[in-house]
Order: structure tokens, then sequence, then C-alpha cells
């Protein structure tokens, strides 16, 4: 499953717990819908999950994971970083 890194954890809290969000508010990881390279990614704020997205909750934050994109990141770890302001998100390969 998925795991999130501390600053990842600290970035989704910063863009999901603003006052006028509704509280099941989470970064929403769904495979892209455009055609692109396999595999493609896109983020989102989504205020609930889709009906068929696993959930996953780390430390008060929630990630809502599209059926693809959760099997594309089964052995992944969710990084950030903050670049001018605004956090950067990226994938890493868990290491055991």
């Amino acid at each position: 499953m998925l795991t999130l890194t501390a600053d990842a954890v600290a970035a989704i809290r910063d863009l999901t717990s603003q006052p006028e969000t509704p509280p099941n508010t989470g970064l929403r990881i769904a495979s892209s819908s455009v055609d692109g390279p396999a595999g493609s990614l896109e983020l989102s704020i989504s205020g609930g999950p889709h009906p068929d997205d696993q959930i996953l909750e780390a430390e008060g934050v929630r990630v809502y994971l599209e059926p693809t994109a959760a099997s594309l990141l089964q052995d992944k770890t969710l990084d950030a970083e903050m670049l001018e302001d605004r956090p950067t998100f990226r994938i890493i390969r868990q290491t055991r």
C-alpha cells in the first residue's frame, strides 16, 4: 500500500485544512484520463472519495486512490517538498 512521508502528510494537511473545505477533503490520486504515458497520474483535492476509491488515512490526512492508481502505487511512497510556497509531490519506490 502507498505510504506517506512526514513531508507529504504536512503538505496534504496544508492543502486540505482550509476553513472552507468539507470535513472529508483529501488528496485524490487517479490515473490520467488524457492520452499520455502509461502510468501517468493526476493529483487533485477532492471533497471526498469517488465510489471505487481506496481510502488511505495517515496522521489525520486522507488520500483517495482511484483503483488503477492504487495498483500502480502499491509499493511506492508519496513525498513532498515546498518549492516557491507550493508543494511538489513525487513518488519514490519503498525501501524495505
